[in-house]
């Protein structure tokens, strides 16, 4: 015997609701699991009303909470109250999933039972008459977590998902109450090894998708915050690096150096902003959770081959324009190698 939840979270939810648990309960799925993320019960009550008539256990926050506490809230209860379950389903309550797409993403679940997985009900944004924002919102982000994250996403924000009972014990103390939870989500999986299993459903948007509480500025900004650290170690890190290199250059162009004012410089400066940023990276970016020691001689090891090839670059870009300033060149070549540092400490220092 082996239970699946289906978890609906709810905050001011139509009649859309009711006709989903109707279809729920004609194709014998369940048990559900709604929670009320503190709708007005004057303007909502009957409908929460109906959820109880049709078998669904209400679960209620006093105040919206956010679809990330909401999720939590669920995934609590269902841990407590289910000796047998396996995973939970996740979808959403405006009728965009249908019974058919939730059956195969707890098949999917229960196919991939003996391992940590996060199954994905992804829609495809190349079909006609999706809203703009829909398709931008989640190409875009698909875009960003493919560069970022290395992690290969069709369909980001989608909220009929598929959660092993080890991912969800996990995800109970992960960050974000709000839509930005479900990103976080997404992270984990890179953070923890966690397979990720896409299943192909239906595209369903009612009503130009008017039903749904997400704001495509404020959620957005949360959801995208999450990568904002990832760049302002780098940022901060090439600025100082920079600096440190134009005022090295001030000090050693007129000095007889033999491996040249420019090379010097920038192993000067690259040591100092090395040094920030591996101590950046290591406690606030990537979270390190290994020995910093290896962390550290890899990162060592990458400073020293991105120095040598910034400094060789700079060095013969210099040669070919030597009316263009020292820093000018610099930038973009440190553009460049920046990407291939970020790739590599993504992938092999902090992994």
């Amino acid at each position: 015997m082996m239970t699946i939840p289906i978890i609906i979270p709810a905050y001011e939810p139509d009649e859309k609701l009711l006709g989903l648990l109707d279809e729920l309960n004609k194709a014998q799925l369940g048990p559900v699991v709604v929670v009320n993320d503190g709708s007005d019960s004057e303007g909502y009550g009957e409908i929460f009303k109906g959820v109880v008539e049709r078998g669904a256990r209400l679960l209620t926050h006093a105040v919206n909470m956010g679809k990330g506490r909401a999720l939590k809230t669920a995934f609590n209860y269902c841990l407590n109250e289910y000796e047998d379950i396996i995973g939970v389903i996740t979808a959403d309550s405006d009728g965009q999933h249908t019974t058919d797409d939730i059956r195969k993403c707890m098949d999917a679940l229960v196919s991939n039972r003996d391992e940590k997985v996060l199954v994905l009900g992804c829609r495809n944004f190349n079909e006609s008459g999706i809203p703009a924002r829909s398709v931008f919102g989640n190409k875009t982000t698909s875009r960003v977590m493919k560069i970022l994250l290395g992690l290969s996403i069709s369909d980001t924000q989608t909220g009929l998902r598929g959660i092993s009972v080890p991912f969800m014990k996990y995800l109970l103390t992960e960050k974000g109450e709000r839509f930005e939870f479900e990103t976080n989500m997404l992270i984990a999986t890179k953070d923890l090894g966690i397979k990720i299993v896409e299943v192909p459903i239906k595209t369903i948007y009612l009503e130009e998708n008017k039903s749904s509480h997400f704001n495509p500025i404020l959620d957005s900004i949360r959801i995208y915050a999450v990568f904002v650290k990832f760049l302002l170690s780098s940022l901060s890190s090439s600025v100082v690096d920079i600096v440190m290199f134009s005022i090295f250059c001030g000090i050693f162009r007129n000095v007889p150096v033999a491996i040249g004012y420019v090379m010097l410089s920038t192993i000067l400066a690259r040591v100092i902003s090395a040094i920030y940023n591996f101590l950046i990276n290591y406690k606030v970016v990537f979270k390190g959770k290994g020995s910093s020691s290896r962390a550290a001689v890899r990162y060592l090891m990458l400073a020293v081959c991105i120095m040598l090839l910034s400094g060789g670059l700079v060095t013969f870009f210099t040669g070919l324009l030597p009316m263009v300033p020292e820093f000018v060149v610099k930038i973009p070549v440190d553009c460049v190698l920046f990407m291939l540092s970020f790739v590599v400490q993504r992938e092999v220092v902090y992994k």
